[in-house]
């Protein structure tokens, strides 16, 4: 890589500088890839335009199709479709005037009381729009409800059944009190599979007219762990960087450190000692702005994929980060914490 004078620049890497009109170029470049956000553009607008959940999708498919259903509760990890299902199964229950006859609410941001009661009685209690049955309330991220909020929504469950349905999402129904699930037809959400975000995640770079490396490719399916939409918002700051969106990309656009590094890593605390393998954890959450809990969990993922270390050795590594994880989350200071746990590695791989 050379600047302007043709003379060349030190560091070949993605922020290396440039001249002025390479400059304004991927200025020009970012600002059309960040205008509108991938996630919502390519969101599927039906039941049956949903890809995996298939035991999820077959049986909305039933409703849409019917236009009839009863209270639903969506229960599942972040990224896995809940609110996409949600709005696909209203609008073909609705068609194309599918907001006059919704109520959309998260009840994270809306969660007491008083709004269960003034905003969504006040809807319940009204007379459906137009021909429609019935109507629709969504309720998003509703295990943040509290007690006395989702006691009092039990009640106008019961109350406006005739002319109202609830459709509540959560990410832990353990939190959503038993009456209220006992209304509901509850579906599970599981995270994708690697194959599936590996599909979507090509099928949206081949929309957006990006050139996808296929170990980019396989890199995005790796960082998400079944939450699509975090696939394709990394995939999305990627092309905001560069055309062809490589490998290396990837894991430097999305806090990720990729598993050859973290195995480095391992191997220093084996082979090399403290000093060295603290050098390492240090370049490591630099280069990828690792915070020490992603660093923790990062490093947890991958342990069980190195061959040199025991079975045995891993457990006891296992309940160490688990330690180091606990103590972080509760504010203990984020360097001497991973040096212990540095320590503590060497110590056991050494012996």
């Amino acid at each position: 890589m050379t600047d302007s004078a043709g003379a060349p620049l030190k560091g070949g890497g993605i922020w290396a500088r440039k001249n002025p009109i390479r400059m304004l170029k991927d200025a020009r470049h970012s600002l059309v890839f960040m205008s509108e956000l991938w996630v919502e553009r390519h969101r599927p607008q039906s039941v049956g335009e949903i890809r995996g959940q298939a035991s999820v999708v077959s049986r909305l498919s039933v409703y849409a199709e019917h236009k009839e259903f009863p209270h639903l509760l969506f229960a599942g990890p972040p990224g896995t479709g809940k609110t996409t299902a949600a709005m696909a199964l209203t609008k073909d229950v609705f068609g194309e005037h599918y907001r006059d006859n919704l109520l959309e609410m998260n009840a994270s941001d809306e969660r007491g009381l008083d709004k269960i009661r003034s905003k969504v009685k006040q809807f319940a209690r009204t007379q459906p729009y137009g021909d429609a049955k019935f109507k629709i309330i969504f309720l998003d991220e509703s295990d943040a409800l509290t007690n006395d909020a989702q006691g009092a929504l039990r009640r106008i469950m019961e109350q406006y059944a005739e002319t109202c349905r609830f459709i509540l999402s959560c990410n832990y129904s353990s939190k959503v009190i038993e009456p209220i699930q006992s209304r509901c037809a509850v579906f599970r959400f599981r995270p994708l599979a690697d194959s599936e975000v590996l599909d979507q995640v090509k099928h949206v770079a081949s929309e957006e007219n990006v050139e996808l490396e296929d170990d980019a490719a396989e890199a995005l399916a790796k960082i998400a762990q079944g939450d699509l939409r975090r696939a394709i918002t990394a995939l999305q700051v990627s092309a905001a960087i560069s055309e062809t969106i490589t490998r290396s990309i990837v894991y430097e656009t999305s806090a990720t450190a990729p598993p050859e590094a973290l195995h480095q890593y391992i191997m220093a605390c084996k082979d090399d000692g403290f000093h060295v393998a603290r050098r390492r954890l240090q370049e490591l959450l630099n280069k990828y702005g690792l915070a020490g809990t992603d660093f923790v969990g990062q490093l947890h993922r991958e342990l069980y994929n190195v061959d040199f270390i025991s079975e045995m050795d891993k457990l006891d590594l296992t309940e160490i980060m688990a330690e180091v994880d606990y103590r972080l989350v509760e504010g203990g200071g984020e360097k001497i914490q991973l040096d212990a746990m540095t320590a503590k590695l060497v110590t056991m791989l050494r012996n």
